[in-house]
């Protein structure tokens, strides 16, 4: 397995320009089996998970192929297709249930392995199976497979209202892409409000959907009679720019984030600004200044759903933190298993203690260089910005999570000026 060796201490300066969202990207590869017509899109990003839904859309009969430097992909769903999602194919990747919604919607019949992916806490598909029966689907869990199917006599899913025990953002996004070719209306209540969401959205709108509300906790949709192809461009990866942001916080420096959007990250920033950190919004990016270790404020924060501050940055964040003055209280509030990464961070030197939800952190004047191990793909980017700031070597095992979720992470560090390198 690949490893990354990182000798920190150096700033990071310059520019970097931000892939497209891992978590727009991969409903929106599902979204190509809503229509028999070629879906072209943009700016997709060249990571694990990407090429694993790829291959499951090829293993069911979607052709595809990419074009250009800008991560241009064509998907082409044309008849026939196998609904069906093996659990070989999906075993490292959670938003496989992604394709539970399309299928049913446009061929009335699927078959898809129970998710795998990180192992940070249960992600249940209760939920999922929950609003696609309330639209009139039959499934069934059985020898560890999703069977659904639509009732006899029937040829389409039907529109209802759905409210979710819980704010659940690949919930949302099935039930948004099976609503689009149900019959008559569906009402999607208490979901998700993540930008993904709205990217999504915009791309079933040009393929021929009727959406209201979406971005907001209440959206409507009208069922049409079918979909027809797009060519859309997947919005940047907010998760991939706060984790720059906060590496450039943790070791100092002065570096543009293009594409980076500040209205995604505006609970981060905040945070980052109250740490000391200077953000500015520019034409095409934020621009991120930081005078690094020791200069920094230890912040507090509380995991939420969107707008609040993110789960996908809690673990980046903690890293500056344990470089920073003062103390912090983290509370995770989304996932049980997120604290994965402290143990690896204490390796490091830093000083963190848990209990139950809350890691409370105290900052320390420097981290030096060890072998630590990533556990899940946020814990990784963590462990890399530690590394950055440590002193001497850090060498971090498995960043196969870290491929996963960052398009050619160490590429974009190194022309920052970081001394890191990709071993085999």
């Amino acid at each position: 397995m690949d490893k990354l060796l990182i000798r920190g201490g150096r700033p990071l300066i310059g520019e970097v320009r931000i892939s497209g969202a891992k978590n727009a990207a991969l409903p929106e590869l599902c979204a190509a089996l809503l229509t028999a017509e070629p879906v072209t899109l943009h700016n997709v990003p060249r990571l694990k998970d990407v090429a694993t839904m790829r291959n499951l859309l090829g293993h069911m009969g979607v052709s595809s192929e990419t074009f250009g430097e800008r991560g241009g992909m064509r998907f082409h769903a044309a008849d026939p297709i196998r609904p069906e999602a093996p659990y070989e194919l999906v075993k490292t990747m959670r938003a496989s249930v992604l394709a539970l919604g399309p299928l049913l919607a446009r061929f009335g019949q699927a078959k898809v392995s129970l998710p795998g992916g990180c192992a940070i806490g249960s992600r249940p598909v209760d939920q999922h199976i929950k609003g696609l029966t309330a639209m009139g689907a039959e499934i069934v869990v059985e020898h560890g497979y999703m069977v659904a199917k639509l009732p006899a006599g029937r040829t389409r899913l039907k529109g209802a209202r759905i409210a979710t025990d819980m704010v659940t953002v690949t919930g949302t996004e099935n039930f948004l892409m099976a609503a689009c070719l149900a019959d008559g209306e569906t009402i999607l209540e208490n979901a998700a409000q993540e930008p993904e969401i709205p990217d999504l959205a915009e791309m079933l709108i040009k393929m021929g959907a009727r959406i209201e509300g979406h971005g907001s906790s209440r959206i409507r949709i009208q069922g049409v009679e079918k979909l027809h192809g797009c060519i859309h461009q997947v919005v940047a990866d907010r998760i991939e720019a706060g984790t720059f942001l906060c590496a450039v916080a943790a070791t100092g420096g002065d570096v543009l984030v293009r594409h980076g959007r500040s209205d995604h990250l505006e609970a981060v920033i905040e945070k980052l600004r109250d740490a000391g950190v200077t953000v500015t919004t520019v034409d095409d990016g934020i621009r991120v200044q930081s005078a690094g270790v020791g200069k920094l404020k230890a912040q507090s924060f509380r995991t939420t759903e969107y707008p609040g501050f993110p789960t996908d940055m809690q673990a980046q964040f903690m890293a500056l933190n344990c470089v920073a003055q003062g103390a912090a209280m983290v509370t995770e509030t989304i996932f049980e298993n997120r604290f994965m990464h402290v143990n690896e961070l204490v390796r490091l030197g830093a000083n963190i203690q848990i209990d139950g939800k809350v890691a409370l952190v105290e900052g320390v004047a420097r981290l030096s260089g060890a072998t630590v191990m990533a556990t899940d793909l946020r814990a990784s980017a963590s462990l890399v910005i530690a590394g950055l700031v440590a002193e001497g070597e850090t060498r971090v095992d498995r960043i196969y999570h870290l491929d996963r979720g960052y398009d050619q992470m160490e590429t974009k560090l190194r022309a920052l000026g970081a001394d890191i390198e990709r071993v085999k």
